[in-house]
């Protein structure tokens, strides 16, 4: 069995729209969906030993999916994990300032979805860290929160998972 674990952004919770999205789809594959709560957590490492904490025990193959600061988490926390594979969404990566602080990619399939008109995260940070690790990466005509393509998202974690599963 096939388990995803998202993990939001900073300003964002666990169950929100684009998250429901993606776990309606999940679901319908056959996979388990859960998302873990990090509100009123701002520390990123508090939040990646919490992901660690809660998705340890989980047997099968983990897919970790996660949003701007959530795709931080769920990079940082997908090797000490043992994901089968890592899809992000506009990722909080080499933040001007934190920049040190963008965790290693994983040894493992990457996807990553930004959008081009991003004015939080710089589309920019996502080319470099896919290029770094050869990740697939989708850049899309969207914002930062990208609700607006949702439909694409889906279209490109739906071939994630089956590659993963395949």
């Amino acid at each position: 069995m096939t388990t995803v674990i998202f993990s939001h952004g900073q300003e964002s919770g666990p169950w929100g729209t684009k998250i429901r999205a993606m776990a309606d789809l999940v679901r319908g594959m056959g996979c388990e969906a859960d998302s873990i709560d990090y509100q009123g957590m701002a520390d990123p490492t508090d939040r990646v030993d919490k992901l660690i904490a809660e998705s340890s025990g989980i047997d099968g193959k983990l897919v970790l999916v996660g949003s701007s600061m959530g795709g931080h988490v769920a990079t940082a926390g997908a090797g000490a994990l043992g994901a089968a594979g890592l899809f992000v969404l506009a990722p909080a990566y080499f933040m001007p300032g934190y920049e040190e602080l963008t965790p290693a990619p994983p040894d493992m399939p990457i996807a990553i979805v930004h959008g081009w008109r991003d004015d939080v995260v710089p589309v920019e940070n996502s080319i470099r860290f896919a290029q770094a690790c050869n990740a697939e990466l989708h850049v899309l005509d969207g914002d930062h929160r990208l609700t607006e393509n949702i439909d694409e998202i889906n279209y490109h974690l739906r071939r994630f998972i089956e590659k993963i599963n395949a």
